[in-house]
């Protein structure tokens, strides 16, 4: 039962459903309720703290997007828009705004606003100490209520209280806007409807107030910056010209920067490249072979052809230079890391290339290099690990099980716990590309599992009690991923790394005989396959044979005395014959279409269709013979 309770987290299941199992075991008289008490009490406890984990995230990755909106500061009010919204978002409120300080007047004013709809609200106007926010910009130190109207501590005036009942807000947080010691505005968080705010609520909204007072302190000083900048330029012309290329150059790295820390790949570098540099560009790896391009819209430059350019002579002299280089109307930068070369950039420029694009170029080149490196050592690495030992684990016996147990906990696999074994492959005889292999294993390493190509099939090892299931999945996933029919064996669950050489003997065998019954592309366990599956199981499974073809109209008998397998076995012998076979069991006709209609109704109306048949004949006399 307390199995149920790891479904009902799986599935992030409603609080009033961890109720059911307990009340269903209530009501068949089960005698372990405390225990399964105990396991709901704990399976809510998992829940919560999901929950709470969940919503940490959900708060993590707001500052994290705000802070990358900092990072790439050029509007300000986007960014405060953004957090507000955030803001509304994240505490789940029904309005959010920011106010700031005007050092002229003398009071504070309203910049930004989510979730209003009042313009009497939006207008409002607080003078120093009025109201929760004219006193949380006097004060310096965060205010909440949960019903403002009522609350005897704010000074309440007349515009504040018609500008709040305008916009319907009864519970309402306030926290400043800090840059040093100075208070220069206040976040707020607003609702229509009485609520408290938490702690962690308020640390929040603090913590999303001070990525503001960066953002307006940021904007400040980059507004400085831009008209020093233009002073300067209007003075000279050079360095007019040296700025725009570092500002273009630093947003380029910016955006090159921000595409691998957001997980980006070459073709995201490659893209962003073309954003500032105006032309077209092809990546190229160690072997010559093309791994992303890019074109600017509208730009008159072609893709360059590596096939056409002396392109190993150019990455040559690039990489000993250590700078790009020019050939033919193209800029190659070459891709290296330390003495290992991974490829190179070719660019055809639309227009003139200044020294400053040629540096961005040549940043793009080390991005580039960063990427392939890292997605080639991580990706080896790690799959030749992780298919070692399941190669080990089939192709070898286990003489060391505590050895195997603890390599496999490096990997993050508990070999003792329930597994199934897949094996995987067509009936082309040529098996599987290369590309199959890719997909198995970050198929299995998503699942905490294994995965290895061997001899042409994929054999993956998950964590798991469904081997059909999990085989169909397997199936059905990489025939779409390859576009061809891929078929899926398997077998399990097991435990112990002695039995994953025989779980995939029979997986291999499931296989065999899924393609032998024309049934390519699809997914199935040996006892899938009925009396085949009874063939192929190491185990030879008797008794789960006969209970899955004819178990509940044995049970039916035990229950009720009476005699369904009796008249099968006389139907089957008089070759269906409802005469004959109520002749020999000394019964009239109708009583045996009766008791066929009763079979029916337990086994399903396709019982007698020949592709149940032999199963279930065969599955009456073994048992018979048990």
């Amino acid at each position: 039962m307390a199995g149920e309770f790891l479904e009902l987290l799986a599935r992030e299941a409603a609080l009033v459903e961890f109720e059911r199992p307990v009340v269903a075991a209530r009501t068949a008289g089960a005698p372990d309720l405390d225990d399964l008490e105990r396991a709901k009490v704990l399976a809510l406890r998992v829940r919560a703290l999901l929950e709470r984990r969940r919503r940490r995230e959900e708060e993590l990755s707001a500052l994290y997007d705000t802070a990358g909106d900092l990072a790439g500061l050029r509007d300000v009010d986007a960014v405060l828009r953004a957090i507000v919204h955030r803001v509304r978002t994240l505490l789940g409120v029904d309005v959010s705004y920011l106010t700031l300080n005007d050092a002229e007047r003398g009071d504070t004013y309203m910049r930004i606003t989510d979730g209003s709809v009042a313009a009497s609200f939006q207008q409002l106007r607080l003078p120093p100490g009025a109201g929760l926010g004219g006193l949380v910009a006097l004060t310096g130190t965060p205010y909440a209520t949960a019903n403002y109207p009522t609350d005897p501590r704010f000074q309440h005036t007349t515009e504040i209280d018609e500008g709040v009942a305008d916009e319907g807000l009864v519970a309402i947080l306030g926290v400043p806007l800090r840059l040093g010691s100075a208070v220069i505005g206040v976040l707020f968080a607003a609702n229509r409807a009485e609520r408290p705010f938490a702690r962690e609520e308020v640390a929040l909204l603090s913590s999303l107030a001070a990525h503001a007072a960066v953002a307006l302190d940021t904007a400040r000083l980059l507004s400085e910056t831009q008209t020093a900048l233009a002073e300067l330029s209007a003075a000279n012309a050079v360095i007019q010209a040296h700025s725009e290329s570092v500002e273009r150059a630093a947003d380029a790295h910016d955006r090159m920067t921000a595409v691998v820390l957001r997980g980006g790949g070459v073709d995201d570098v490659a893209a962003d490249l073309v954003g500032v540099l105006d032309g077209a560009l092809v990546v190229i790896d160690a072997q010559g072979r093309t791994v992303a391009t890019a074109h600017t819209p509208g730009s008159a430059a072609d893709l360059p052809d590596p096939a056409g350019v002396e392109a190993g002579e150019a990455v040559a002299a690039s990489r000993s230079e250590g700078r790009s280089v020019r050939r033919d109307g193209l800029v190659i930068a070459a891709v290296v890391a330390g003495a290992d070369n991974l490829g190179a950039l070719l660019f055809r420029p639309g227009r003139t290339l200044t020294g400053a694009d040629q540096r961005i170029l040549e940043r793009a080149a080390q991005i580039t290099a960063l990427l392939l490196l890292f997605r080639r050592t991580v990706a080896d690495a790690e799959a030749q690990v992780r298919g070692d030992l399941l190669d080990d684990l089939i192709s070898r016996p286990v003489r060391e099980p505590d050895a195997v147990r603890s390599r496999a906990a490096r990997l993050g696999l508990d070999v003792d716990a329930p597994y199934v074994v897949v094996a995987a492959g067509d009936d082309s005889g040529e098996g599987l590309r290369q590309r199959a292999a890719s997909w198995a294993r970050t198929f299995a390493a998503n699942r905490r599992g294994l995965a290895v190509m061997l001899q042409g099939r994929v054999a993956l090892l998950l964590p798991g009690e469904d081997p059909a299931g999990t085989a169909k999945l397997v199936a059905g996933e990489l025939t779409r991923t390859l576009g061809q029919a891929v078929t899926a064996g398997g077998a399990g669950p097991a435990r112990g790394a002695e039995g994953v050489a025989g779980a995939y003997r029979e997986a291999g065998q499931c296989l065999d005989a899924l393609i032998a019954l024309g049934r390519a592309g699809s997914g199935a366990c040996a006892g899938d396959l009925g009396f085949v599956g009874l063939l192929l199981g190491d185990g030879r499974d008797v008794a789960g044979f006969v209970r899955r073809a004819a178990g509940p109209v044995i049970d039916y008998d035990e229950r009720r005395g009476t005699a369904l397998i009796r008249t099968l076995e006389a139907y089957f012998e008089a070759s269906g014959g409802l005469a004959k076979a109520a002749e020999s069991l000394h019964v009239h006709v109708n009583t045996v279409t009766q008791r066929l209609d009763r079979v029916a109704q337990l086994l399903g109306d396709d019982w007698d269709q020949p592709s149940r048949v032999l199963d279930l004949q065969l599955a009456l006399r073994l048992h018979r013979l048990r």
